[in-house]
């Protein structure tokens, strides 16, 4: 498969050096370098989370569409504020790390508001209880962000309001997909949100370690928040 010259090869090559880079801000080093790619680079890696996401979100959703405010987070160049956009919503937020990765979602013309923030390290720029949708895809995973960011997608979300997530199936991801599902596991029994929907997902995105061939699998978690009478966020 190739396209514009690069080929599956190259953007293999491209995510398997990111395992090489442990800290946030090599990670973040990364990103700003790939950004001028990554739309095309993730259309060779046949990346379906942004779709599948948007889908699910598009499923439970019964509210206001086009008065909804999202909040994209990790949203890279806006490839889910662009399929959010096929289902009508229209007001997003988006935040990322990578300057260069928010440059090009700013380009798209689908964001209102778009803030550079370094996921674990600082703290998510936006109003406790102040969004309707919350959604992070491709970022909860092992050598990406940390499995606390979880509860801050939480509190940005209004009481009532969704928050979508997604992760990667695969062996190497299995202990971070673990963790990841014990803390939603945790906040459900806290009764701080109820679960909507688990999909899982066979084809997720083409493998491109040595020890796995075709395509691995992923999975889109959907979360509803729990008004808690009295509850103030921190």
């Amino acid at each position: 498969m190739e396209e514009n010259g690069r080929t599956f090869s190259d953007v293999r090559n491209v995510i398997l050096s990111a395992h090489k880079n442990a800290g946030a801000e090599d990670k973040v080093a990364f990103y700003n370098e790939w950004a001028a790619n990554y739309n095309e680079d993730v259309h060779i890696l046949d990346y379906r989370a942004p779709m599948l996401a948007a889908r699910c979100l598009s499923a439970a959703f019964p509210g206001d569409r086009e008065g909804a405010l999202v909040l994209d987070v990790a949203c890279g160049t806006g490839l889910v504020g662009a399929q959010l956009q096929k289902v009508k919503f229209r007001h997003f937020i988006g935040v990322d790390g990578s300057c260069a990765m928010l440059e090009l979602a700013k380009s798209s013309g689908l964001y209102q508001e778009l803030k550079q923030c370094l996921l674990g390290k600082e703290t998510l720029p936006v109003e406790p209880e102040s969004c309707d949708l919350v959604i992070i895809v491709g970022a909860l995973s092992v050598g990406q962000v940390p499995v606390t960011v979880v509860k801050e997608l939480w509190q940005a979300a209004k009481p009532g309001g969704y928050v979508c997530m997604t992760t990667r199936a695969n062996a190497e991801n299995q202990e971070y997909k673990r963790q990841l599902e014990r803390v939603m596991a945790e906040m459900e029994q806290e009764g701080l949100w109820t679960c909507v929907d688990v999909v899982e997902v066979e084809q997720w995105e083409r493998a491109v370690s040595d020890h796995e061939t075709g395509y691995i699998s992923g999975v889109v978690y959907l979360y509803k928040k729990i008004p808690r009478l009295g509850f103030k966020c921190d």
